[in-house]
């Protein structure tokens, strides 16, 4: 089918109809049990030729004609304009024939068709109800047996059963009839604060059949008491306690606990003792839920006790005799058994010293001249300091530590092998130790395990390099001199260490052009080497 470019407004809005939801209120002067009443009607605007049309719902047994309000027609507004879907809102009035409806809401299409235009129409109100259909509800309710009879006519009935021979109902049978095996199920505690008391809980049984109340403890395992779960047998639960001054003295009882009572955040009172309700089962949440309206489960109580955190006690500090893991031993055992010794690792490196040599860094003019050799045994992680005689220092060389583990000041650790390495500065018996080289054998055994000691990876050395790939001192072929290197490291914002930068001597140096020159780097082989592996 082929459109016009302008399509015709009956055209392009064939069988659309907006359509609103509204009321108007009219007087009612001939009747006692109401003066007004609210008439609904439904307001249909057919877009394609712009009529209105009114229809109102018909309510069975209303006494008034109704069907087609307004028939289908052009309708002006008071200024002559004929009344378009701008003049309709809800929550707004409109005006026609000089009747005023007030629309309350639209229906789906309406409100999509506007809102597809940019316009807001607003939420649905409530359709207000007048007395005629109030009553007229409460009628058919009556009729239908939705509403339970009224005091006067059981008395009635239950007169003309008696006159009729007929006996009357017992209501605790009915009762227990229709609630048997019916047990509200609730969860709750009392805190004792008698000196010894603490929290105890219960499971509170409320038996629907005949309105009584059993209590039991919830005790958990191991909580020492007694094994007998009965606080209160099955009996009524009185809201109040008391005992008359004679016995066989008449009083009034104090009223029971009904359902409604009980409410999980609130708390009763059984025999003195405050118990407080803090959860309940999901059969009990539906019954108040179905029966009475109250959600239980919006005062649920959380009980959970915290955790318990005991204070460690720390052991005592080290005496300095013996071996501080022995002495530990005896703090937390009777008899104490010897320290269990790594024996790999003793069989492997038995017999193994790496030596770095140090110099001391106090400040003081008389220690300027002092060596010191730093030996770490790691068979056992043992460290020991020497002093190397110089003459005419004024110290007598040998040993100035003992070996022992020795703790790192700085980390509170015994000294690892990592702790060593060249350029380092070390606290050794309350002395700064600046560490200046370290023997062949150390170099070897370091550069065998770069996992363990980075520093001594050739590899990770020479790609700290790598920022300084377009440096024009690193290209020469003479080589670099490694003061200048670690000042062109330095300038980059690169770290690195003297220990690294003896690695890279080792791998990457060349001697100098005379014996007394110091040798050098080739810095390009250092970052050729650093680029081609992986």
């Amino acid at each position: 089918m082929r459109y016009p470019r302008i399509t015709p407004a009956w055209l392009k809005h064939e069988k659309q109809v907006l359509r609103f939801y509204g009321f108007f209120q009219e007087s009612i002067p001939e009747r006692w049990d109401e003066n007004s009443r609210y008439r609904h009607v439904y307001i249909m605007y057919f877009m394609e030729d712009g009529t209105i049309g009114i229809n109102e719902p018909k309510v069975e047994n209303s006494g008034i004609a109704q069907g087609t309000f307004l028939k289908r027609s052009r309708v002006l507004n008071e200024d002559g304009i004929p009344v378009g879907p701008d003049d309709m809102r809800v929550g707004q009035d409109l005006t026609l024939h000089g009747r005023t409806y007030h629309i309350s809401g639209c229906d789906r299409f309406t409100r999509w068709f506007f809102e597809e235009n940019g316009i807001q129409l607003g939420e649905d109100e409530d359709v207000p109800t007048d007395l005629w259909q109030k009553g007229y509800r409460l009628a058919k309710a009556f009729d239908r047996g939705g509403v339970p009879l009224t005091r006067a006519a059981v008395e009635d009935k239950a007169i003309q059963r008696a006159m009729g021979g007929i006996p009357p109902i017992d209501k605790k049978l009915s009762q227990f009839l229709l609630n048997d095996r019916k047990v509200l199920r609730f969860k709750g505690y009392w805190d004792d604060h008698t000196p010894y008391g603490s929290r105890v809980y219960f499971i509170i049984h409320y038996y629907l059949a005949d309105n009584t109340v059993e209590i039991n403890e919830a005790h958990c395992r191991n909580s020492g008491r007694a094994k007998w779960p009965v606080f209160m047998k099955r009996a009524p639960l009185r809201k109040s306690n008391f005992v008359n001054a004679a016995p066989g003295m008449l009083s009034c009882e104090a009223p029971r606990y009904l359902p409604e009572d009980l409410k999980v955040g609130e708390s009763i009172h059984a025999w003195g003792r405050k118990v407080v309700l803090w959860d309940c089962d999901d059969f009990t949440r539906s019954f108040y839920k179905e029966y009475l309206g109250i959600d239980q489960a919006q005062g649920r109580i959380d009980v959970a006790e915290k955790p318990l955190t005991h204070a460690k006690l720390m052991p005592p500090p080290h005496t300095g005799v013996g071996k501080e893991e022995d002495s530990l031993l005896n703090c937390s055992m009777i008899q104490p058994t010897p320290p269990k010794i790594d024996l790999e690792r003793m069989m492997k490196l038995t017999g193994e010293v790496l030596r770095f040599e140090c110099k001391m860094i106090n400040g003081e003019p008389e220690d300027e001249l002092r060596r010191l050799v730093i030996a770490y045994y790691p068979a056992d992680g043992d460290v020991a300091v020497f002093e190397v005689p110089v003459r005419n220092s004024g110290h007598m060389g040998g040993k100035f530590a003992d070996k022992r583990r020795i703790k790192n000041p700085d980390t509170g650790l015994p000294f690892q092998l990592c702790d060593f390495y060249v350029g380092k500065v070390v606290t050794i018996a309350a002395q700064p130790l600046q560490i200046t080289r370290a023997d062949e054998r150390c170099l070897q055994f370091l550069e065998a395990r770069p996992k363990q000691f980075p520093y001594a990876d050739p590899k990770a050395c020479a790609k700290k390099l790598l920022p300084l790939d377009e440096n024009p001192e690193l290209s020469s072929d003479g080589g670099v001199h490694p003061d200048r290197l670690k000042e062109l490291a330095q300038e980059a914002g690169i770290s690195i260490v003297d220990h690294e930068i003896v690695t890279l001597l080792r791998r990457f140096g060349v001697p100098g052009e005379k014996e007394s020159d110091q040798p050098k780097i080739i810095g390009q082989d250092a970052l050729f080497f650093a680029k081609n592996t992986a």
